[in-house]
């Protein structure tokens, strides 16, 4: 049986790389998906690529109104959350000595932001016994320079995530994060060949993930085989930051 059969799920930023990559997975095992993105064309794309079982609404992750709006149209078409994935994000290079007030507020709003008021928004709708899971990164603990800003913003989602899991426990809302290493997106394939050796040398399976299969790991700690994990980070990086 298909691990997220008859279950809604809701990915915040799913309209292309990890994002549409977990939606895919989800609708795969079973779910109905709304998935969001902030281009009109991607997000239409993403939900005609997977089927009829996802809906695609345009939606900017850092707006509130845009986050309530998603979360109550999905109540209105099934009553309910079963599964909701925040993975919006963004990340733009800047050096200490380059960080505008611009620079930090869009990381901020976006990452960190949007993670908060979309959980705070989908509580009405969430059912009791729900998962969620933040799409964080690797760069939570690491310092890699010049991502300072991005990485403080995902340390900020494995703080937010841990403080979530215990308010939520008394619902049996579960929330975990998935943290991959450098993973083989559209993003990347832009990267210079060199820049990629340099992404690659650290890990020690020598090659980056696929969105697969973060998308994988993500869908784990969903589904019901993860029933009594909460408050965990699963690391998806080919043994980066783990020897």
């Amino acid at each position: 049986m298909a691990s997220m059969n008859d279950k809604v799920a809701v990915v915040v930023g799913g309209a292309k790389g990890i994002g549409l990559a977990i939606a895919r997975r989800l609708a795969q095992e079973g779910a109905t998906v709304i998935l969001t993105g902030r281009r009109a064309d991607e997000v239409a794309a993403a939900a005609a690529a997977i089927g009829s079982s996802a809906r695609g609404i345009q939606a900017d992750a850092a707006s509130q109104a845009d986050l309530e709006r998603v979360v109550a149209e999905a109540g209105r078409l099934h009553g309910r959350i079963d599964a909701l994935v925040l993975n919006a994000g963004l990340s733009e290079p800047a050096t200490i000595a380059e960080e505008t007030g611009e620079h930090f507020d869009r990381h901020f709003a976006v990452n960190v932001r949007g993670a908060l008021f979309g959980i705070q928004a989908a509580l009405p709708v969430l059912r009791d016994g729900a998962s969620v899971v933040l799409v964080g990164s690797i760069a939570d603990v690491m310092g890699v320079t010049p991502f300072s800003t991005y990485g403080a913003t995902k340390a900020a989602l494995r703080s937010y995530a841990r403080s979530w899991a215990a308010e939520l426990a008394p619902r049996a809302i579960r929330v975990n994060v998935v943290a991959p290493g450098p993973t083989d997106t559209d993003m990347m394939a832009a990267v210079s060949d060199e820049m990629r050796q340099t992404l690659i040398a650290p890990i020690p399976l020598g090659r980056m993930a696929r969105v697969d299969e973060v998308a994988s790991a993500a869908v784990f700690l969903l589904g019901d085989d993860a029933s009594f994990i909460t408050g965990a980070e699963l690391c998806v990086d080919g043994g980066m930051r783990q020897v």
